[in-house]
């Protein structure tokens, strides 16, 4: 009898993974358990900052572990956040950057999400019970992943890997009304809170600050129960245990932002004595390396005593073979922020020690622009009302204007990034050296924001990751051409001029972008522009046109913004115009805007979570 090579490939498969059970269970590994907290930065912890909430769980952990100074978030928000942890990759390169998910993304060929390696090699996997990935999840991943998960489920002798979230401190905690904060006192003081620069120092903002350290101490009791469940169960001494937050906080300005609230988290490694050699240091100090989500899976995978699989981009800080001393050389951070559900953007981050620096591709799409979610705290809404009346002070509003191009920001003195220093002389070798390092990261990723998330969707959603490896020379040419706006003027007119004749429908998109980037300095373009509105045959590309256009008061846009969105043919696309018109509408020009529900498909604007329903929800009132 002859075996088909499907066969063969099954049974050495089988065998492979029977074979790394085998050498995982000759020699005892440790339990590893994530504790996650949602929604928090490090700016309200009393472990990272002396005014911040105490959480004597957590600080107890800390005590016999490490405490990360800087542990960063890739994305700042959820579901970004949380697939750059499962799928140990940047989103960008995976096209899981956006927050909500239109649709899920496959791995990468040839790589799992990597739970799944642990559970080949014997461990018990689980999840309680919050996952919110942007990608397709195979079988393999998660024993259990549900309301029911618990690695108290496993076969006995059987180590486990356990997630337990813990949501008490998400965002959706402080949408509460004008009576709440009338009748529910907060046990933290309000008058003892500390009020960011970037916030009007009101009642509002005092309770909604003092009410969500509130929370990290609710939190703080949810985690300690469930702590002494593992220590009743016997567990704790041979458990590694992470506590972390999966992103940056939920004040205003943080969670959805590529700032340090919404970027860097706190991360604590408590180890017992049994398996305290895999700290790379003494427990109970403190690890000034950087060290960012991507790295969060290969942590795990080498204190089990696997390799990570090749093609992710994390690498491992705990465990056989980290030294402290290349530890704390560590010093990058990239960050990513693209849609936040209706609210398109795109920023890139790049950190290095305490010099960061920010990217804005869409610098005219200000960070305050309508997100119905967000909206729905009272913080935001009296924040964005006292701008409307002229009473914010300068730190205040920069959250509602247009942002530059660049920004550079020296953390150690300008903790909030108020303070841009990119056309400083004395910090010209920053700037060059910070930019250079994330042109370099986008490129070598390469990133796949560069294109429109409706063209994604129509053409290479199948495997994102594959067409970016095809099309990299092509996306260089867009990051080249998106760049443009980081030149004087004059250097950059030929480049646009290039941009807008090029056969590449998303060259013209990024080169008029750099021209509503430039803005009246680029009215030398605005005849092209009122004929690419009119007539480029993508419908994407007549955005653009007349969002230039309208940022310069060269004409009313809405009229052809109103006849792109009925030549749309995907919600998504719907939703990219949408932002356009929200940003126009709600800017100094005043431009009106009347549209009726009944031009849209009635399956886009079913659900919930229906970005087109959102925005035109807003745009009625």
């Amino acid at each position: 009898m002859f075996l088909s090579i499907e066969s063969i490939r099954s049974y050495l498969s089988v065998v492979t993974i029977f074979s790394t059970c085998l050498t995982a269970f000759a020699k005892e590994r440790p339990n590893i358990l994530w504790v996650v907290s949602e929604d928090n930065s490090v700016h309200y912890s009393r472990l990272y900052d002396e005014n911040g909430a105490s959480m004597p769980n957590v600080e107890r952990l800390a005590a016999s572990g490490l405490i990360f100074n800087h542990a960063f978030s890739n994305a700042p928000v959820c579901s970004s956040a949380r697939s750059t942890i499962i799928s140990s990759c940047y989103g960008p390169r995976l096209f899981s950057q956006h927050h909500r998910k239109s649709k899920l993304v496959p791995m990468p060929d040839g790589l799992e999400m990597f739970p799944a390696y642990l559970r080949q090699a014997g461990y018990y996997t689980s999840n309680h019970t919050k996952e919110d990935y942007n990608i397709i999840k195979s079988d393999a991943v998660w024993d259990d992943s549900s309301k029911d998960a618990s690695y108290r489920n496993r076969s006995q002798g059987q180590p486990f890997f356990h997630v337990e979230n813990f949501g008490s401190t998400h965002e959706g905690q402080l949408h509460f009304n004008k009576a709440h904060m009338t009748e529910r006192r907060t046990q933290t003081a309000p008058e003892t809170v500390n009020i960011f620069p970037i916030h009007p120092d009101t009642p509002t903002f005092r309770y909604t600050n003092a009410f969500y350290r509130d929370l990290h101490r609710k939190v703080d009791r949810e985690i300690g129960d469930f702590l002494s469940q593992l220590e009743a169960d016997g567990v704790m001494d041979d458990t590694i245990i992470f506590y972390y937050g999966d992103h940056g906080g939920v004040l205003p300005g943080s969670k959805g932002y590529a700032y340090e609230r919404g970027l860097h988290v706190p991360l604590v490694v408590y180890a017992p004595d049994k398996w305290k050699h895999l700290l790379p240091a003494e427990r109970g100090s403190r690890v000034d390396g950087f060290v960012e989500f991507v790295d969060l899976g290969p942590t795990v995978l080498n204190l089990a005593g696997l390799k990570a699989p090749p093609g992710v981009d994390g690498k491992a800080f705990l465990g056989e073979g980290v030294q402290l001393e290349e530890l704390d050389r560590r010093n990058t951070a990239f960050g990513y922020a693209d849609r936040f559900d209706e609210k398109y953007d795109m920023v890139r981050t790049m950190r290095v020690g305490n010099m960061k620096y920010m990217r804005s591709y869409q610098p005219f799409n200000v960070d305050g622009l309508h997100n119905s979610y967000r909206y729905k705290s009272l913080a935001y809404q009296e924040w964005r009302e006292l701008h409307r009346a002229d009473k914010l002070n300068d730190e205040q509003r920069q959250f509602f204007e247009p942002r530059p191009a660049e920004a550079l920001f020296d953390l150690a003195n300008d903790p909030f990034e108020l303070h841009n220093l990119a056309g400083d002389p004395s910090y010209a070798k920053d700037l060059v050296h910070l930019r250079a390092a994330l042109q370099k990261q986008i490129k070598s990723l390469p990133d796949l924001g560069f294109f429109p998330e409706s063209y994604a969707l129509e053409t290479f959603i199948s495997n994102p990751t594959a067409f970016g490896q095809q099309n990299r020379a092509r996306i260089e040419r867009l990051i080249d051409t998106a760049d443009l706006s980081l030149k004087p003027y004059p250097l950059a007119r030929q480049g646009i001029a290039d941009a807008l004749q090029a056969k590449d429908s998303w060259l013209r998109y990024w080169g008029l972008i750099v021209c509503s980037s430039f803005g009246m300095q680029a009215l030398e373009f605005v005849d092209q522009a009122k004929v690419m509105a009119t007539n480029d045959n993508e419908n994407l590309v007549r955005v653009r046109a007349s969002e230039f256009l309208g940022l310069t008061q060269q004409l009313d846009p809405m009229p052809i913004l109103k006849s792109c969105i009925q030549r749309s043919t995907t919600p998504e696309e719907a939703n990219l115009i949408l932002n356009t018109v929200t940003l126009l509408r709600d800017s100094d020009q005043g431009y009106t805007f009347e549209i009726s529900e009944s031009l849209f498909p009635a399956d886009w604007l079913k659900g919930r979570n229906s970005e087109v329903k959102r925005r035109l929800n807003y745009l009625s009132r």
